[in-house]
Formats: structure tokens, C-alpha cells, sequence
């Protein structure tokens, strides 16, 4: 039987000599890869099963990868801890290169990379079976770019690590031969580079064919290609002198410590190679329309993350195939008494991150913003998603005056103290006692649920949850990503404010601009400090928890400062207005210089002595 074996860090121990008696088994007979690979509906199993490795947005994103409760957008019951959420620990400071990691990317990810490159090896026409040689080119495509993907997310995760791309070792590899050492972070990011700007050439931007939704495209390609550039252009990376002295075992830099602006500028031109492809594509900002005709802010937002492809939501570019955990999402963000967990909220951070309804900062003294006292009448603003979802009002007479007259994200994305519980028609009760805070683990910690992907058309309590997509992707974030490139790349212009206000027109608040300020727009200044600022409070609410804060704040290197200290909220133990209304600080975090990488795991540096640790774990 022919045997299978694929090098990869110091996993190659446990998988350098993998055969194929995993596969399934058929009259007690092992299935070769010959035999596989001559029968289209094990094809098509096998490249399933490298699809699989694609994370999971909602609970992956959360409870096993983390990277929404690494940020400071979301904040998980603490003691959920119990139930294997791994991260929790992290945050506040219990992290050492044992400690266990429901992600396990670095033994994970190996197996889906050495299976794309198995399949590209093996796959071949069957055209009595009905899969010709253009079918079978694209899976291999695909393959391509789901290997160069789960690359990506490795460096994304631990910075510099062993590469040998399209390497499937032979079967008689000795194990010490199998044992590698860590490659320079932009060698590996530039090869990636290449491999997906190659791939997008070979994969169509779209497919007619329904069923084939998710499958990969030249968009998805140049998708991540462009996080990744933008990712590897910023501060963490990009001349940090941090890792002067941070060495592979040959004695090679691991990362540069030179700054180089060539570095956004290849970010840029990826990300407007991605504007223009998409958009080419048909690919466009989601939005609704008012009964008016005017674009409901609210509505659109909201079903941006919630409306499929084949409902017209061309906003997304690269969305999980299946398997997304988005009940459990559900049920983690409702009260108990609603059928969930009621323990996922939001932090205090986030809360103040969100404008006012002027398009204002709430740090602005012309925002009107105001936090004590409680308002006198209900607040409407004639958009349908009022009447639809929120009890004809955006708040109701004797809300928190904190949370009156926010923009139209805070709504879609905040459940708040007497803020509307759509599938229950009645209003959030999170007093200590109430019917929403049980004062357990199962409670809004810190006065706040999460609202953002929840569907107002579920109902947990009949078991009725809606699909929606898994959304890795969207144009929201190519916009900003690409307006954060021209800044970088010193471009203080007209075209930087035209992206950014792409996405504050649709969320109903005001626009930008270099002259005056009016009731339609807000000067802002021409300089690199200003428009990198409005840039950076963009995409805090814009993109807020879908697992791409954490990346920001390391890329900007300003998770040591973020993420270090107290975590505030509304007071979890309060019974009544007077003491539940006070900011609060339920939670200190801790974030050391070491966090900005993950840890190899200790068990593997045991085995691999060509390892080294990632900075600063080691002391």
C-alpha cells in the first residue's frame, strides 16, 4: 500500500510516516490512495475534508481560536472557563508554552496543508465517473489556495515558522531528516504572496453553480492576500526592534528590523488589486432600502452579517462553506430565561468606541453625548427596522442616557440594559435579580449581551435558529484596509476620505471631509495623524467582533498598552438604577510583551531541538 508522509515543523514526528489506514475501510480492505482517488465521491470527501480547516467565525472564532475574546471587543463569562474556553485564562495572564489551546493550529493546520498537497499529487480525470480534466484542475487550484491559506494562519499565529511548501515527504524518510527549523517571517510571507496572487489566476471570481457556494475564488485569493500584506506592512513586523536578537538555529533574523515603506506600498496596490477584482465581480456594500427609498442604516448593517449570498448580499468575499457553530453563538448571547447562556457581552470600550448619531466621538464636546440621568420620551428615526425589530423606537422613554442617540451600529450590535429582546417582544432586564441576570456564570457579566450576528429572527426557546453565512471576508474591511495602505504610504487624499465614507454612508452617519463642517459631513484634517485616527475608530466599529480586533491591536503593536489592566462595565451586582448604572471594573487583564505570538507548545520544541521559542517566552 502506497504510504503518505508530509514534513511540517516538528509535527513531522507524529506525521512524517502517515498512511492511509485512517481512511475509510470497504470490505475489510484498506483503501490505497490509487483506490481513493479513482472513485469521484472519496474525490470529492477528500477535498471536503481539506476545506474543513477553514475556522469557524462564530464559536471558533470565540471559544476555541479566541481571537474575539483575545481583542477588547467581546467579553465571555469568566467562568466559562470551566467548560474548555481556553483563551480565558490568556487574558488574564495564565499563559506559559504548556498551556493548552483549543486552536491547536500548529497540529491542526499540517494535516489539512499535507492533504491539498496529497490531493494535488494524485488527483485525476475520471470521466466515465463525470469528473473531467477542468473539474479536477480547479479542485487542485483550490488546494493551492486552502494550503497557502492555512500557511498564512500559522505566520498569522506564531510569526516565523519551519516552511517547505508543496513537500510531501517520501515514505522513507528517516524522523531526524524530517526535523526543521524556522524560516524568516517575509521569506514565507512573500512566497505566500506569489502562490495566491498565482492561484487567483487559475480559480473564476465567482461560480453560477449554487452548490458550489464557498468553494474558492480568485476574490477569496486576493481576499487574504491583502489582509496579509496589510498585516505584514504594519509596526509588529515591519522594523520592530524588539526582535533584533530573535535567531533561528542557523543564526538567520527571523524578522527585519528595518522599516521598509516598500512594504505598504505592495500592501495598497494588493488591496485596490482586490477592490477593483471584486467590484468587477459584482461585489458591493450591502443595504436595504427604507420603504422611502432611503437606505436603512439599521437594516443594513445588521443584515450584512446575517443575509446570504443568494439573498443579495454581495458584501461578502469569502464565507465558510458549512459547519458554522452559530447556534451555540446564539445561545451563548441570549439570557437564560430565553433559552441560552446569556454570559457573551461587550465590553465598556466598545460601547464608548461607537458614535454618536451626529457621526461624532462621544469624546467630542460637540457629540451632545451624555451619561447620567435617563432620557423622557421614545426615540424614533423613521426607518423600518425600528417597526420591524426594535418596538417602533430605537429607544424607548427611560433608557440610560449612555446609551441615547448612539449611531445605528451600536444598536445592531449592543444589547444593553432595557434595549428591545426582539424574539421575546419585550425589553432586556439585566438588574442583579431580574429576569435577564440570574447572578450566575450565566449572566451579562458586565451588563452588556452581544447583539452583533445574533439573528432577531431567532427563537432559542423552539429551538428555531436562523442560517446565516460564515463571513470571513467582507468589502467592508478591503475599503478600510486599503484607505489605511494610502495613509501609510504618506497619501493623505480625497480618496482616503471616498472609502471610509463608503462605509459611514451606509451606516447612516456622517461623512468626512477636508472643508467645513456641516450637517452632512465632518471636517477633518489632511494630515497622516488625523486620517490614520478616523482609519483606526473605523474599524473598531465597523469590523468590531469578527475576529479581527486582536490582529489590529498586535499589528499596531498596541496590545501591551490595550489589553493591560482593567476591563470596565455597567455593575453586575447591582439590583436597582442607582447602583447598577456605574462603570464598573469587573476583570484585570494582563498582557505580556511575549503575547504578540503564540507559543510553541513545549512538547514540540522537546522533539524538535531545531526549534526555537518565539520572543520573550523563554524568560
Amino acid at each position: 500500500m502506497k504510504k503518505i508522509t508530509y514534513i511540517f515543523l516538528s509535527l513531522v514526528l507524529s506525521l512524517g510516516a502517515v498512511s492511509c489506514n485512517w481512511l475509510d475501510k470497504e470490505s475489510d480492505t484498506e483503501l490505497t490512495l490509487e483506490m481513493v482517488f479513482a472513485d469521484k465521491t472519496r474525490v470529492e470527501g477528500w477535498l471536503g475534508n481539506v476545506y474543513s480547516g477553514i475556522p469557524d467565525p462564530y464559536m471558533g472564532h470565540g471559544r476555541f481560536i479566541g481571537q474575539d475574546i483575545l481583542g477588547d471587543d467581546m467579553s465571555p463569562s469568566e467562568r466559562w472557563r470551566q467548560w474548555n474556553w481556553d483563551v480565558i485564562p490568556f487574558i488574564l495572564g495564565e499563559w506559559t508554552p504548556s498551556s493548552s489551546w483549543g486552536g491547536n493550529y500548529w497540529a491542526y493546520l499540517p494535516q489539512r496543508i499535507r492533504e491539498a498537497y496529497v490531493f494535488i499529487e494524485n488527483a485525476k480525470p475520471l470521466p466515465d465517473q463525470n469528473l473531467p480534466l477542468e473539474e479536477v484542475e480547479y479542485m487542485k487550484a483550490e488546494c493551492r489556495f486552502l494550503a497557502a491559506y492555512y500557511w498564512y494562519l500559522l505566520t498569522d499565529t506564531y510569526g516565523a515558522i519551519p516552511y517547505r511548501p508543496h513537500y510531501i515527504a517520501p515514505s522513507d524518510s528517516d524522523l531526524e531528516s524530517l526535523k526543521v527549523g524556522q524560516s524568516p517571517y517575509y521569506q514565507i510571507i512573500d512566497d505566500l504572496d506569489n502562490e495566491f496572487l498565482e492561484v487567483s489566476k487559475l480559480l473564476p471570481a465567482t461560480y453560477s453553480d449554487g452548490r458550489k457556494y464557498g468553494r474558492a475564488t480568485s476574490i477569496m485569493c486576493l481576499a487574504i492576500r491583502a489582509r496579509m500584506l496589510v498585516f505584514a506592512a504594519s509596526p509588529l513586523v515591519n522594523g520592530n526592534s524588539d526582535y533584533a536578537n530573535f535567531v533561528n538555529r542557523s543564526g538567520e533574523h527571523l524578522f527585519s528590523t528595518s522599516y521598509d515603506p516598500a512594504r505598504w506600498t505592495k500592501a495598497k496596490q494588493a488591496c485596490k488589486d482586490l477592490i477593483d477584482a471584486a467590484e468587477a465581480a459584482g461585489h458591493k456594500l450591502y443595504e436595504v432600502q427604507n420603504s422611502d427609498g432611503r437606505i436603512d442604516p439599521f437594516a443594513s448593517v445588521q443584515y450584512a452579517m446575517l443575509a446570504r449570498a443568494d439573498q443579495g448580499n454581495k458584501e461578502i468575499l469569502f464565507a465558510r462553506p458549512g459547519g458554522c457553530d452559530y447556534g451555540d453563538y446564539e445561545k451563548h448571547c441570549t439570557p437564560v430565561v430565553g433559552g441560552g447562556n446569556g454570559g457573551w457581552g461587550v465590553t465598556q470600550s466598545l460601547v464608548d468606541a461607537f458614535f454618536m448619531e451626529n457621526g461624532l466621538p462621544i469624546t467630542d464636546g460637540a457629540s451632545g453625548y451624555v451619561e447620567s440621568g435617563f432620557s423622557t420620551s421614545d426615540e424614533q428615526r423613521g426607518y423600518d427596522w425600528e417597526e420591524e425589530y426594535n418596538d417602533d423606537k430605537v429607544t424607548a422613554a427611560g433608557t440610560y442616557n449612555m446609551y441615547c442617540h448612539r449611531e445605528p451600529r451600536f444598536y445592531t450590535t449592543v444589547s444593553f440594559n432595557n434595549a428591545w429582546f426582539c424574539s421575546e417582544k419585550r425589553r432586556y432586564e439585566f438588574f442583579n435579580g431580574a429576569k435577564d441576570n440570574p447572578h450566575t456564570h450565566d449572566a451579562p457579566q458586565n451588563g452588556y449581551l452581544l447583539r452583533k450576528k445574533v439573528s432577531p429572527e431567532s427563537i432559542i426557546l423552539e429551538g428555531n435558529i436562523k442560517y446565516r453565512p460564515g463571513i470571513i471576508c467582507r468589502l467592508a474591511e478591503a475599503y478600510l484596509n486599503y484607505a489605511e495602505a494610502l495613509v501609510e504610504c504618506g497619501e493623505t487624499t480625497q480618496e482616503v476620505l471616498d472609502y471610509v465614507n463608503k462605509i459611514r454612508y451606509r451606516a447612516g452617519v456622517r461623512q468626512y471631509t477636508f472643508g467645513t463642517t456641516d450637517e452632512n459631513y465632518i471636517h477633518v484634517e489632511a494630515t497622516q495623524d488625523a486620517l490614520r485616527n478616523i482609519i483606526r475608530m473605523e474599524r473598531r466599529v465597523e469590523l468590531c467582533c469578527e475576529g479581527l480586533r486582536y490582529n489590529d491591536l498586535r499589528r499596531w503593536k498596541q496590545a501591551e498598552t490595550v489589553l493591560n489592566g482593567p476591563f470596565y462595565g455597567m455593575n453586575y451586582n447591582g439590583a436597582d438604577a442607582a447602583s447598577f448604572y456605574k462603570r464598573t471594573a469587573y476583570q484585570t487583564r494582563v498582557y505580556h510583551k511575549s503575547y504578540y505570538w503564540f507559543p510553541i507548545h513545549q512538547s514540540e520544541l522537546d522533539k524538535n531541538e531545531k526549534l526555537v521559542q518565539n520572543p520573550y517566552w523563554a524568560e
